[in-house]
């Protein structure tokens, strides 16, 4: 099969250039992190924040061993995590399509847009006593609504980056051959790869931010779960476990997705 591509003068193709992260970025990554668990550990020892507002680095490492021999910190996790990535998925598959038919139709720009725009505006919150009516308590509910963070970034970034995809380019597209759905996988969304990549960190970061609300429609498991009932209870050694987990769980799926990138990139950049 033909593949539509662009060559630099001379007949050759222009270097695809990857930036590579060296230890010493890695290395630079970590001074902040570790800055700030310097300062926890000093405000919770030395008495500049009491200890009912902040527990000290030590409390939640032994939180965090005591609910992983139970068991219980990793039933938390994956299950959290099983809600994010169904989320997501679902989520970018739908803002995927739709970005595509909004920025390439006008007429579904103008048919589709100013309700989608508005269904984005509303908060993740006021989502929860809907999905409660129509799906119940259950993993429905809470999947839809993680979709539902994840539909937005995807769709907006999609469709404006498909508005702009060079004329010229689909042009030559056409010119083998190409139409329909088959133009669209070939040549217009391979041309708009940084701008889907960047659509799906973002989709993915809200997943995780609509996972919390998500979990509050009747768990009883689940990282928002430990983290609202730690708040009820007043284990602060667990709300910061919550919140720490919460961060290293969106940053190892960042870099997952950094990942994908370099693999499309090698394959359409």
């Amino acid at each position: 099969m033909a593949t539509a591509v662009l060559t630099a003068p001379g007949g050759t193709e222009p270097p695809v250039r990857r930036r590579r992260r060296s230890p010493w970025r890695w290395a630079l990554g970590a001074i902040i992190p570790i800055v700030l668990v310097a300062l926890w550990w000093a405000a919770s020892h030395q008495g500049w924040v009491p200890a009912y507002k902040l527990p000290t680095p030590e409390s939640v490492v032994l939180s965090a061993v005591d609910l992983a021999d139970r068991g219980v910190l990793w039933t938390h996790i994956g299950i959290s995590i099983q809600r994010v990535l169904l989320g997501f998925a679902i989520g970018a598959v739908a803002g995927l399509a739709l970005g595509s038919i909004v920025g390439l139709s006008r007429l579904a720009d103008g048919l589709l847009a100013p309700t989608i725009g508005a269904a984005r505006a509303v908060p993740s919150l006021a989502w929860v006593p809907l999905l409660v009516l129509y799906m119940q308590y259950g993993e429905n509910s809470k999947v839809t609504l993680v979709a539902i963070g994840a539909l937005f970034p995807v769709y907006t970034t999609v469709a404006g980056a498909l508005r702009h995809v060079d004329p010229h380019l689909v042009e030559l597209g056409r010119a083998y051959g190409y139409s329909g759905v088959r133009l669209l996988t070939t040549v217009q969304l391979p041309a708009v790869i940084p701008a889907i990549v960047s659509g799906l960190r973002l989709a993915l970061a809200q997943a995780w931010l609509f996972l919390v609300a998500a979990e509050l429609l009747g768990s009883t498991m689940g990282l928002g779960f430990l983290l609202i009932e730690s708040q009820n209870n007043g284990r602060l050694d667990r709300l910061f476990l919550a919140i720490v987990v919460l961060a290293v769980l969106g940053k190892v799926t960042d870099a997952l997705v950094g990942v994908l990138e370099r693999f499309l990139l090698k394959r359409w950049g």
